[in-house]
């Protein structure tokens, strides 16, 4: 701040030597007493704030293809984006609200989708094994039926 004092044209040209020092005490003044202060949080005084939900937990669970957040009241499949974007991860949501440990970040919906295209394309098994090892039963084969051919 002092360098920028110094270097704007006009407060040079108009400060005298005992103005500078004089202006240069003063900041040390008051960084000096920012430095000192006690930091109220840190001195052990619990500074909660209270935030109401926008919507009630229940009515933001209601439906299996979206998740109404507390913070807005709009719905989202996947909360995790739309808490980074107000500074919080899901354990400080969680928090913030006294949520559950295993309340959802994700729809319902959206979570079975994904579990079923995981599912489909293979994802979680050993390397190596097949979805289905064993044969299907006689009963279970389909016959091949030939047409007849008569002469």
């Amino acid at each position: 701040m002092t360098i920028a004092w110094l270097s704007n044209p006009n407060t040079r040209a108009a400060a005298a030597a005992e103005d500078v020092s004089a202006f240069l005490k003063q900041m040390y003044d008051s960084v000096a007493g920012l430095v000192d202060r006690p930091n109220t949080a840190a001195a052990g005084e619990a500074v909660t704030e209270h935030f109401t939900p926008a919507v009630t937990v229940r009515k933001s669970l209601a439906s299996k293809d979206h998740i109404l957040s507390l913070i807005d009241g709009r719905p989202y499949k996947m909360l995790r984006r739309h808490l980074s974007g107000h500074g919080l991860t899901p354990e400080q949501y969680r928090e913030r609200y006294n949520l559950k440990p295993d309340y959802p970040m994700v729809a319902e919906a959206y979570s079975e989708s994904r579990r079923a295209m995981a599912k489909r394309i293979g994802l979680g098994r050993k390397p190596g094994s097949r979805a289905s090892t064993q044969e299907p039963s006689p009963s279970q084969r389909r016959k091949l039926k030939l047409p007849s051919i008569t002469e």
